[in-house]
Order: structure tokens, then C-alpha cells, then sequence
């Protein structure tokens, strides 16, 4: 009876024990869980319930550049803001813009800005002539000889027409043997022009800046289309400078196997749809039979799908090490992608990006 009575409680603090421990473990879970969620919907919610603004305040600090080109809308400018770290978010700009009376109307050129603004400073700021830079273009890198254009006719006030014309020669600018358009050889950087610079002159000062790049690299004459080709399809398909290296890497590693590229950017750029801003490519572009398609051709594409910057070159020349063969990014908002060295590891990660997707409806996918 002694045994018995004095088991009893040993029996039961066991079990209390372990009763506080699933207790704990199913918190834990449900912390961690609660973790994932609001990495992913914290920034809406904290919005959405006004813990937190939409804008940021004040007149901001530091500087960039922002292009605006013509037949841009409101909703354009208000994505190079936010894209540009001026504006906190775009709706922010864009719901001011809609409240101006009369309609607020943007002049094509470049605008010295500065980081974390207002959106109403921001606003105030691109209606200020003073803020309009002359005869200046400023050429992100992984623009198309189109979108580059425009920015040059933009910011440098010369006509788009002018422009057209001088690109649609390009046995003007003394290239390698072969090359028949100017795409990859408009290099990136901030420009400024004379007052009275031609169409052929601009471009001509674009296409030398390319060419005393790759002079810097020692990149021989024949090889140089072929650095652009990849250089360019780096530029499009890293989400971060810090992944050029390794995109150059599964590129090369493709070749190498006799795989094809499939590379999406290249699907769309012969379709036509690389500027809607989907990591997404149409059935349609994906079957589509055009020399730039490398998910129906294999090797390279015809050319280079975009004008690519230094780092990216410089990536194609020297790939990072590893044996991966697809990447994908898996957050479109940091850029940050999953590198994989087999087909299962790749769609694990794909599973990754439709999760983000389904959580950040409207931003890319």
C-alpha cells in the first residue's frame, strides 16, 4: 500500500512533465509557423492595419537617377521610384498622383532625385525644372537596344527617329565580323552629352565605351559577340549581382553536357515580352521557333538579348565554380535564387517561388 501510495505521484508528475512538453513542442511549432507567415505577409499586414506607412518621410537622403521616357504613365513612374529605393512604395506615389488636380504630366529626361523620399517630396522634386538633368542619360544595365534608345532620346534630347536610324547601321561602328545588330554593345553608364550631339555620334559614344570595356578585359575580337551573348544573358537572369558568377557557371555547365540553355529571358525576348515583368514565360513564347529561343534550339541564342554591364561581363569571362545546372529565384523582391545540381533539387525549389507567388500576388509572377 506504502508502494502504492507513494508511486502515485511520481507516475503523475511524469506525465504532467510530458504533458508540458508537447505543450511546448506544439507552441514552438506554432511559433515557427507563425515565423514563415509573417516573413511573408508581415510587411502587408503591418500596413493593412496601419501599424506601419506605405511612405516614407521627408525629403530623403543621399542621390540616384530616375529616367523617365516618353509614353511613360503614372503607374511607370511610380515602379522606377520604388524600383530606384526614392519612394517606399509605389502605391503610395501613384494614389498622390491621382489626387493631383489638374493631372500631373512628366517631362521625358532624367531627374536628379534622392533615396527614401516622400512621395510627396518625390512628386514636388520631378515637377521641379531644376531637377532635370540636360543632355544627360543614365543606361541601367540589361536594357535593349530599344529601351536604351529611348532613355538616350530622353535624357539627351535628341529624336528618337535620329537615333533608330544611326542603330539600324550597325557596319557604322566598325564590329566584329558577323555581328548584325547592336545588341550587347551599348554599354551602361551615365552619359552626358553636348547640346548639339547627333544620333550617330550618341550611339557611336555608347558603342565605344563597349568595346574599351572589353579592351579592358583583353577580350579577343572573335570572341567578344560570344562573351556578350552570355554576358547578356546573365544581366537578364541573375536577381543579384552576387549570383552573376554562378548563373555564368549553369550556363557554361549546360553547354558543356550538350543541354539546352532554357533560359526564360531568351524565350522572351524573342517574343517580344521581356518588358511585362514576369518571371514567367507564355507557352507561347517557350514553343515559339525563333534563333533566340533556347528552349527549342540548343547553344547559344542568335545574339545578345540585352546590353549587359561590367559585372555581368565579367562573370561570362569567369564563371563561378560548381557543378550546378538551374537556378531560380525563390524571392522576387531580394532577387535571391536556389542554385540546384539535379532536376528534383531545382523543383523543389520552383515549389519555393510558387509559395512566395501565392503569397505576393502582383509583384512579378
Amino acid at each position: 500500500m506504502n508502494a502504492r501510495v507513494h508511486g502515485e505521484p511520481r507516475h503523475l508528475g511524469r506525465r504532467i512533465l510530458i504533458t508540458l512538453l508537447v505543450v511546448m513542442v506544439l507552441l514552438g511549432g506554432l511559433a515557427a509557423a507563425g515565423a514563415v507567415l509573417w516573413s511573408s505577409y508581415g510587411a502587408q499586414v503591418s500596413q493593412a492595419l496601419g501599424w506601419t506607412s506605405n511612405d516614407y518621410e521627408g525629403e530623403g537622403h543621399g542621390e540616384t537617377i530616375v529616367v523617365v521616357t516618353s509614353g511613360e504613365i503614372g503607374e511607370d513612374v511610380a515602379n522606377s521610384l520604388e524600383e530606384a529605393g526614392v519612394v517606399k512604395t509605389s502605391e503610395a506615389f501613384y494614389e498622390l498622383l491621382l489626387a493631383q488636380e489638374p493631372a500631373v504630366e512628366f517631362m521625358p529626361g532624367s531627374y536628379r532625385l534622392r533615396l527614401e523620399m516622400s512621395a510627396q517630396a518625390a512628386l514636388d522634386a520631378l515637377q521641379d525644372p531644376a531637377n532635370r538633368m540636360a543632355f544627360t542619360a543614365m543606361i541601367p544595365e540589361g536594357k535593349t537596344v530599344a529601351q536604351t534608345l529611348e532613355i538616350v532620346s530622353a535624357g539627351a534630347d535628341i529624336p528618337l527617329e535620329e537615333l533608330e536610324a544611326a542603330a539600324a547601321d550597325p557596319a557604322a561602328f566598325d564590329l566584329p565580323p558577323g555581328v548584325s545588330s547592336l545588341e550587347g554593345w551599348l554599354f551602361p553608364a551615365t552619359y552626358e552629352f553636348e547640346g548639339d550631339t547627333t544620333g550617330a555620334e550618341a550611339v557611336a559614344t555608347l558603342v565605344n565605351q563597349q568595346k574599351a570595356v572589353l579592351d579592358e578585359f583583353g577580350v579577343p575580337l572573335e570572341d567578344r559577340e560570344r562573351v556578350l551573348n552570355i554576358a547578356a544573358m546573365v544581366q537578364r537572369e541573375a536577381g543579384r549581382a552576387e549570383d552573376f558568377g554562378k548563373v555564368a557557371r549553369v550556363i557554361q555547365n549546360r553547354l558543356d553536357q550538350g543541354m539546352k540553355l532554357q533560359m526564360d529571358s531568351t524565350a522572351q525576348y524573342g517574343m517580344g515580352q521581356h518588358e511585362d515583368g514576369s518571371v514567367w514565360s507564355t507557352d507561347e513564347a517557350l514553343a515559339d521557333d525563333n534563333p533566340w529561343n533556347t528552349y527549342v534550339h540548343e547553344g547559344l541564342p542568335k545574339g545578345p538579348i540585352a546590353n549587359p554591364g561590367r559585372d555581368a561581363i565579367a562573370a561570362a569571362l569567369n564563371p563561378e565554380p560548381g557543378d550546378w545546372l538551374y537556378f531560380v529565384a525563390i524571392d522576387l523582391d531580394t532577387g535571391e535564387s536556389v542554385f540546384s545540381k539535379t532536376n528534383e533539387e531545382h523543383e523543389a525549389a520552383v515549389q519555393r517561388l510558387n509559395e512566395w507567388c501565392a503569397a505576393n500576388p502582383g509583384k512579378g509572377c
